[in-house]
């Protein structure tokens, strides 16, 4: 468990903050987040997954968090809400304020546009010209920042980040190690073998209160801009081609790989390490799950797979050989049907 940084609420201070019903001490003081398993004195936790609930009895925790049907399943101190997981998402932040970082311009930084004077700019980190960039926006160390960039207000880049030139992220965006936005998409004309680079001159626009995973890319645009709707997620090492377009509040998982020219509508969730063909389109409030391949569109919400359950190997190349010969199947039972079909009309 990581050391509280130092903030102590009682609950009914954190009641007056995020809302709920105290039952028990409102005076308990709170230091921390926890699980049920781990947590001790002076720390909260919560009740999001039913195939915990036995360990409300066994908890050490000073208070926990609760739903309404389980407000009375313990006499602990606690607080009732309508979703305790994101409770403790708010509470976790709550409690955990991110470290302040120093305002300025670091000695080693090149910046090459002006900065305002409550941004921080980080050591050897890089700033073309035509930059704008938006009040309070943290850039950390090793970062380059290509001309004509746009970055809204309250937005993070942690080190070593990329961002080509042109490309616009928006407010309270946080952009995590090594994440590349903006690098040319995979576009070549065959021409007699060989292989025509055809220049990638859209952008990528990214919205607002997004957030993008280590070493993710985001390519941009061949024609027309690479697009991250408002308040999307996305995590480590995910793969987005040019001319995507992502909508608002997506939700991809790691290692997921999209293919260019893409559409996610609004609220899609996509599982790790799926992969979506180019130019497909999949419906608002569609889930992908993880491992699965996209190759048409999805036109209405639900959830998809397109994977087989795992089992042992020996059991695994039985059902593939017997996939291999479904095609030949389906025709000799279609004859069948058909050869029946006319015993049935002679009768």
């Amino acid at each position: 468990m990581p050391e509280s940084a130092g903030v102590v609420l009682s609950l009914s201070d954190i009641a007056a903050r995020l809302g709920g019903d105290v039952l028990g001490d409102a005076q308990t003081p709170i230091r921390q987040v926890a699980t049920l398993a781990s947590a001790g004195e002076g720390e909260i936790a919560f009740l999001a997954n039913l195939k915990y609930r036995s360990q409300l009895q066994t908890t050490r925790a000073s208070a926990v968090i609760l739903a309404p049907e389980f407000a009375d399943a313990v006499t602990l101190p606690r607080i009732v809400c309508r979703n305790p997981y994101a409770y403790y998402a708010r509470l976790a932040t709550l409690l955990n304020p991110p470290a302040p970082t120093a305002q300025g311009v670091h000695p080693s930084a090149v910046c090459a546009s002006l900065v305002p004077g409550s941004a921080s700019i980080g050591a050897h980190v890089s700033i073309g010209k035509g930059v704008e960039l938006g009040e309070g926006v943290v850039i950390h160390p090793g970062c380059v920042i290509g001309d004509g960039v746009v970055i809204g207000d309250g937005s993070v880049l942690h080190p070593n980040v990329s961002v080509y030139a042109g490309c616009r992220i928006g407010a309270r965006t946080i952009l995590h190690s090594g994440v590349v936005i903006g690098a040319d998409g995979f576009g070549f004309a065959p021409d007699q073998g060989r292989w025509v680079k055809i220049p990638q001159i859209g952008r990528v626009i990214i919205g607002d209160d997004v957030e993008i995973g280590a070493s993710t890319t985001i390519d941009r645009g061949a024609l027309d801009d690479t697009q991250i709707g408002d308040g999307s997620k996305l995590d480590n090492q995910i793969q987005i081609g040019h001319n995507c377009v992502i909508g608002k509040h997506c939700v991809i998982a790691a290692c997921a790989a999209i293919a260019g020219s893409a559409t996610l509508q609004d609220n899609v969730t996509v599982g790790g390490a799926a992969m979506i063909a180019g130019h497909v389109t999949i419906a608002s409030g569609a889930v992908i799950s993880g491992g699965s391949l996209v190759m048409k569109n999805i036109t209405r919400p639900g959830q998809y797979t397109s994977v087989f359950p795992l089992e042992e190997h020996s059991h695994w190349l039985h059902n593939a050989a017997q996939i291999r010969h479904l095609g030949k199947l389906a025709e000799r039972v279609a004859e069948l049907e058909k050869t029946l079909k006319n015993i049935n009309t002679k009768d």
